[in-house]
């Protein structure tokens, strides 16, 4: 394996971890939205700004979590709207995945 090969693989475990830790961060209000921008400082002082993009972007694709516009409450994407105005909470499948009921070998749980 070479130097690239092991930061890749570095890359791909850390995101697997983010995106559990960033799904459970946000599963703490369940039912309310959580402002993301002011999540991201609170979750870990390891995780990056883009690392912590990535996995908004993730959990939002695949469902887990539900974006919408903090000022407007209008549903959006993170393609269409800056993450300073982002909320998110928790889909039904988010709570399915953190309970156990369903996996996704990107998130760790």
């Amino acid at each position: 394996m070479d130097k690239n090969d092991v930061l890749n693989k570095m890359r791909q475990e850390r995101f697997v971890k983010n995106n559990g830790c960033v799904l459970r961060a946000v599963n703490i209000l369940r039912e309310k939205y959580v402002n993301l921008s002011d999540l991201m400082p609170a979750i870990s002082d390891d995780i990056t700004e883009s690392e912590y993009i990535d996995c908004v972007n993730y959990l939002s694709e695949s469902e887990y979590i539900q974006l919408r516009n903090r000022i407007s409450k209008e549903n959006t994407t993170l393609a269409d709207t800056e993450l300073r105005l982002l909320e998110g909470k928790l889909t039904p499948k988010g709570i399915q995945l953190l309970s156990g009921r369903i996996s996704d070998v990107c998130v760790e749980r």
